[in-house]
C-alpha cells in the first residue's frame, strides 16, 4: 500500500477499506506517514465524508494506535464526560470536583485548545505549576488515593489522535464528523472509561452549526460507543453564544472558582449541574437524573466541591494560592470596558467570532506550537434576550497589544445584534 494511493481514492469520495485506514494511521503514528501526505488526508475525509464503518474502524486504529488503559482494578466503574468544543466552555473545572465530591471517581484526560475552541489543559495551565504530563501510572494512583485527576494525553494512550489533533487545528480540517468523532471516542476508549456522557455542542460557535448534524455527530459517537461496549449518554447543548461569561484562560478559572463558591452565571452553573448529574447516574451514584442533579447542587453548595478542586489541583503540582486567591491568577495589561452603542433587546452574541476574536489576542493557537497567553480575553455580560441600556458595559477586552484591542473591539461590538422588540432566551440544551 502506498499513503498517496490512500489519499486519491478519498480524495475521489470512494470508501476506504479497514485495511488501508490502519495502514495509514499506522504509518502516520510511526512517522513513516509525513504531515503533509496526513494534511492531505484529513482534508480529503473533510469534504468527502467517511461511512459509519469506515470511522468506526478509524476510531478502533487511533484507539489502538497505543497502550488501552484499564482502570478495572482502581475505580469500580470509570466515568468521562467530553464537550465537542465550545466557546467560554470551562464546564470540566465544575463538573469534575463536583462527581468527585459526591463519591464518583473522576480521571479526565483533555486536550489543548482546537480552532476557536478553548482547550481545558491551556485553562489549568494558568495556575503555576500545575501539571498535565501524567504518566499512566500517576493518573491511576491519583485516581486511586485522590478521586479526581484531570490530564492531558498520554503520550502512550491513542498516540495517533495526538497527533493529528494538532494537525486539525492548523490546517482547517476541525470540523469533519468523522474526525471529531473518531477524536473524541478513540481517546475515551483508550483512556479505560466505561461510561461516557458526551456534551455535543450545536451553534454558530460549535463545530457542528445545526441541531441536525449536533445529532448525527451524538449518534455516530453512540454508536462507536456500544460497538466497545461502552454505555453513553449524549446531550445535545446550545452554544450559539459564550457559556458562561468569560472567554480566555485565566478568566475562565476565574469563573469556575466563583462557581465553585457558588456565584458564577446562572447558564453555565445550570449547565454543570445536568452534566454532572448524568456522570452521577451512569456512575451508579444516583438511582435517576433528578436525584444526581441535587447531589451535585448540593456538592457545591457544601463547598466539597471547590475542596476537590484544592484537591486537585494540589495533587498536580499547582499553586493553590492562585485557586484560594483568584486575584494571583495571570493578569492582562489593558482592560477595557466596551459600551454598548444603543438600547434594545440582544438577539445575537455570535460565539464563533467572540471565540475566534479571543483567540486573536493571545488565548488560542493559530497555528501548530504557538504559545498561549493565559492572561487575556474577553468578558461578556450579557445573554441573548437581555433588554440593556445605551452606555451599559457591553464587555471587557483584556488585552496585551493595543492593536489587537483595537481590532477585537470592532469585532465583537458586531458579534451582538439588537432589536427593539422582546426575543426568546437560547435554551441550555435541546434534547
Amino acid at each position: 500500500m502506498r499513503a498517496v494511493d490512500i489519499i486519491t481514492k478519498k480524495r475521489d469520495g470512494q470508501e476506504l477499506t479497514s485495511d488501508e485506514i490502519n495502514f495509514f494511521i499506522k504509518g502516520f503514528t510511526s512517522g513513516e506517514i509525513p504531515d503533509y501526505q496526513a494534511s492531505a488526508w484529513a482534508m480529503a475525509v473533510l469534504l468527502n465524508g467517511m461511512s459509519v464503518r469506515e470511522t468506526i474502524d478509524l476510531t478502533m486504529a487511533m484507539a489502538g494506535s497505543g497502550q488501552v488503559l484499564d482502570l478495572s482494578g482502581v475505580v469500580k466503574i470509570a466515568v468521562d464526560k467530553h464537550s465537542s468544543g465550545g466557546v467560554g466552555d470551562k464546564t470540566s473545572l465544575v463538573v469534575l470536583p463536583a462527581a468527585a465530591a459526591c463519591g464518583l471517581p473522576v480521571g479526565k484526560m483533555s486536550g489543548r485548545g482546537l480552532g476557536f475552541s478553548g482547550g481545558t489543559l491551556d485553562k489549568m495551565e494558568s495556575i503555576p505549576g500545575y501539571r498535565v504530563d501524567l504518566s499512566v501510572d500517576e493518573f491511576k494512583q491519583q485516581l486511586l488515593e485522590k478521586g479526581i485527576v484531570l490530564s492531558g494525553h498520554s503520550l502512550d494512550l491513542a498516540p495517533a489522535d495526538g497527533k493529528l489533533y494538532a494537525l486539525r487545528d492548523v490546517t482547517g480540517t476541525v470540523q469533519s464528523e468523522a474526525l471529531i468523532a473518531s477524536s473524541i471516542m478513540s481517546k475515551k476508549i483508550a483512556a479505560g472509561a466505561q461510561a461516557i456522557v458526551l456534551d455535543v455542542k450545536t451553534g454558530l460557535g460549535a463545530f457542528m452549526e445545526t441541531v441536525e448534524e449536533a445529532r448525527s455527530l451524538a449518534n455516530l459517537m453512540i454508536s462507536i460507543g456500544k460497538l466497545a461496549g461502552k454505555k453513553v449518554v449524549a446531550l445535545l447543548s446550545d452554544m450559539n453564544q459564550p457559556l458562561g461569561h468569560a472567554v480566555g484562560n485565566a478568566l475562565e478559572v476565574r469563573e469556575a472558582i466563583e462557581t465553585l463558591h457558588g456565584d458564577g452565571p446562572e447558564n453555565f452553573r445550570e449547565h454543570c449541574i445536568e452534566i454532572c448529574g448524568n456522570m452521577l447516574v451512569l456512575g451508579e451514584v444516583a438511582e435517576n437524573l433528578n436525584r444526581g442533579r441535587l447531589l451535585a447542587e448540593r456538592a457545591i453548595a457544601d463547598y466539597s466541591a471547590f475542596e476537590k478542586f484544592r484537591t486537585l489541583v494540589i495533587a498536580q503540582g499547582g499553586d493553590v494560592s492562585y485557586v484560594d486567591d483568584p486575584d494571583l491568577l495571570p493578569k492582562a495589561r489593558m482592560i477595557e470596558i466596551i459600551k454598548s452603542p444603543r438600547s434594545g433587546h440582544l438577539t445575537r452574541i455570535h460565539a464563533r467570532i467572540v471565540g475566534e476574536a479571543s483567540v486573536l489576542l493571545g488565548a488560542g493557537r493559530a497555528k501548530k506550537g504557538d504559545p498561549i497567553d493565559h492572561s487575556v480575553g474577553l468578558v461578556i455580560h450579557h445573554k441573548v434576550g437581555d433588554n440593556i441600556e445605551a452606555d451599559e458595559p457591553l464587555f471587557t477586552i483584556h488585552a496585551n497589544d493595543e492593536a489587537k484591542l483595537a481590532l477585537v473591539r470592532k469585532l465583537v461590538i458586531e458579534a451582538h445584534a439588537w432589536s427593539d422588540e422582546a426575543v426568546e432566551r437560547l435554551p441550555l440544551f435541546y434534547q
